[in-house]
């Protein structure tokens, strides 16, 4: 199944974006350092590239992330045509966040003083943190923020003082995610609405990315043994073992599902990246269909 989401306040957003674009000197990009290839969103780059703006890559959520591919994605971002990047997590958000006219001047150093002020379009898929950041950075509440994607609906204007100006902008997704694997991502960090997926799609899928990337994580997490089942058998003990039992002993599977998305985005699980720079050179991956039914109301074994 391929999960798509792009509901109509994002296809306003993006002329409006489009308009902006030519009012701005660089567009900063805030993407979920736990995905970074995912969230980094292509019609950005496009709009951006067409006008010639640089771009300020900010990896948010960093210290959720493994920090080995933190510094490989890093590298990867910096390496492309008039871009930067940074790191910035709850352990160091004040002062990147105040550092933040300072990294974009950086990238367009014409621009200085009250006569010839900054203009920057700070832009990012649903749920990153964006709002927060903005916030943090002007030390008062500007911008909304909620655990759900799709907050923010329209476009407003951010002066700093320091001859800093910052548009800021929707959570913007794109028409058509190409790579099923993104999608199943970005419904696991809650950058899609709860409308354009199944939850216990989304929880296999992340049952079996941490089998095959963090299995100590997992197994630490769930008290999990045996590491070799196939991920049906492993969801299911996963689910007895946190108490999502219905009468008969049955799994709750729905509920299972939902302990496991709490606990990947809330970083109970462990600092995790879902994808390396690797996984983007590569063509997209062809996701087998789900089929759970045979093992709903299957009991565990003790």
């Amino acid at each position: 199944m391929s999960i798509q989401w792009y509901p109509g306040h994002m296809h306003a957003a993006r002329k409006q974006v489009a308009e902006t674009m030519a009012k701005v000197d660089l567009v900063i990009e805030v993407v979920d350092a736990r995905l970074p290839g995912s969230s980094t969103n292509p019609m950005i780059d496009q709009l951006r590239r067409a006008r010639q703006r640089p771009a300020l890559k900010i990896l948010n959520k960093a210290d959720l992330a493994d920090p080995a591919l933190n510094a490989r994605w890093l590298e990867w971002f910096r390496a492309q045509p008039a871009t930067s990047a940074i790191l910035m997590g709850e352990d160091n958000k004040q002062g990147q966040a105040r550092k933040l006219p300072q990294y974009c001047r950086e990238l367009a150093p014409h621009r200085t003083g009250a006569e010839k002020p900054l203009r920057a379009m700070i832009m990012g898929i649903p749920n990153v943190g964006k709002s927060t950041l903005i916030n943090v950075l002007m030390s008062r509440r500007i911008a909304n923020v909620a655990d759900t994607p799709g907050v923010t609906k329209s476009q407003q204007r951010v002066e700093t003082g320091e001859g800093f100006i910052l548009y800021d902008t929707p959570g913007l997704l794109w028409p058509k995610i190409e790579r099923p694997e993104s999608g199943y991502r970005l419904a696991l960090a809650g950058s899609v609405g709860r409308n354009a997926y199944n939850e216990e799609d989304v929880a296999w899928f992340a049952v079996e990315t941490l089998q095959q990337r963090y299995p100590q994580l997992l197994a630490a997490r769930y008290k999990l043994d045996d590491l070799s089942l196939p991920a049906d058998e492993l969801f299911n003990q996963i689910g007895k073992k946190r108490g999502a039992v219905l009468g008969g002993g049955r799994i709750d599977r729905q509920k299972t599902a939902e302990l496991i998305l709490t606990d990947f985005r809330s970083g109970t699980l462990g600092r995790i990246t879902l994808e390396s720079p690797d996984d983007f050179l590569l063509p997209p991956e062809p996701l087998a269909p789900t089929d759970h039914t045979g093992s709903a109301d299957e009991d565990i074994a003790e």
